[in-house]
């Protein structure tokens, strides 16, 4: 897969301008504040319709305009399509395919994929589970473009219910309300289950290649374990009724403790994912090289399962050289050797490694 062309007008720092890309390495080379990260952010917009910097579009938006737009030339296989999107600042964004406007935007999820690595991955290691969430359902999405659907479902079924929890202000439940919050009840473990079924299938997929890629980094010293982690789970098998089970036995046993709290307790919201590395929480024992590589382990296992369903992801690599030691350097080369597009984010061409130089675009 490849990202021939790009078009941001107001997108970011970016009032109107247009790249082109090559196959193989794209260094973009450019100062702090030229906006190199911004045209990467672009790119991996079309895989997850979401930024991996902010969680709302808003940001994304050039400030005092309305909307900012991308687009995208892709080829994938023997294949080009065009893909645009409008975000607005108010109402919802809009999403074509070849000119031909999508009902609903999420329908574009699964033409493009690819795989980012950035200085913010490092909370991925050290920040909370949020960050970890985020990431396995990213991936989920890669994988299964319809769990977008269903994380969004179970959001707004959180909402509702957490909305009926709070306005209850802590009293003993009447009839009517007891009834609505069983009603509740069943959609979110309708929703929640099927979540956590992908998040536990998928880092199944990724259980072998995240300790072999923590293996390639770390010279084959520190064995790299991620699991997943739910205290109401008491099953380790991934199919859904096995996960309803347990979620309906956990809402059962919190339903007191929710009601006093106003708020829901349990559920795929509050899940993490614990990242051991040789046998220690890395979140609170790894260095910062160690959770460099950590986080660099877990992005290179998205990249291998995905290139084993599809053609190669798009590999995005936005300002990470710098931070990375010379050993690190070499294996991070020797690890994207023969992918089919990287795009590379430096400060300056130094920082990239020069089997890495191939190619380069310099932002004044």
């Amino acid at each position: 897969m490849q990202i021939k062309s790009l078009s941001l007008r107001d997108f970011r720092n970016h009032e109107d301008e247009q790249f082109t890309f090559s196959p193989g390495v794209t260094a973009i080379i450019g100062r702090n504040g030229r906006g190199k990260t911004n045209i990467v952010e672009a790119v991996n917009y079309f895989a997850t319709l979401g930024s991996h910097r902010v969680s709302q579009d808003t940001p994304l938006i050039r400030w005092g305009c309305d909307e900012a737009q991308i687009s995208a030339l892709i080829q994938k296989h023997d294949r080009q399509a065009t893909v645009g999107i409008t975000l607005r600042a108010s109402g919802s964004n809009k999403v074509t395919l070849n000119d031909n406007k999508l009902t609903k935007p999420r329908d574009v999820l699964g033409l493009v994929h690819t795989v980012i690595f950035a200085p913010e991955d490092l909370e991925l290691v050290r920040r909370e589970p949020a960050a970890r969430r985020r990431y396995i359902d990213d991936f989920c999405t890669q994988l299964a473009p319809r769990f977008s659907g269903l994380r969004l479902d179970y959001e707004r079924t959180l909402k509702q219910r957490n909305s009926l929890l709070k306005s209850n202000g802590r009293r003993e439940m009447s009839a009517n309300a007891l009834a609505t919050l069983q009603a509740w009840d069943e959609q979110l473990v309708h929703y929640g289950s099927q979540v956590v079924s992908h998040r536990l299938q998928a880092l199944h997929q990724l259980k072998e290649p995240i300790d072999a890629h923590g293996k390639m980094l770390s010279g084959d010293t520190e064995p790299l374990l991620a699991t997943y982690q739910a205290s109401w789970l008491t099953t380790d098998q991934m199919d859904v009724e096995a996960v309803q089970a347990d979620f309906r036995l956990a809402l059962a046993e919190r339903h007191r403790e929710e009601v006093e709290r106003g708020v829901t307790l349990v559920g795929p919201h509050r899940d993490d994912i614990e990242l051991v590395l040789s046998g220690m929480p890395a979140k609170e024992y790894s260095s910062h090289g160690q959770s460099w590589s950590v986080a660099l382990a877990l992005r290179l296992a998205t990249f291998t399962i995905l290139r084993q369903h599809e053609d190669d992801p798009i590999l995005i690599l936005d300002d990470v050289f710098a931070e990375l030691d010379r050993k690190r350097r070499t294996r991070l080369v020797s690890a994207v050797s023969g992918v089919e597009q990287v795009l590379i984010t430096a400060a300056v061409l130094e920082d990239v490694p020069s089997e890495l130089q191939s190619y380069q675009m310099v932002l004044d």
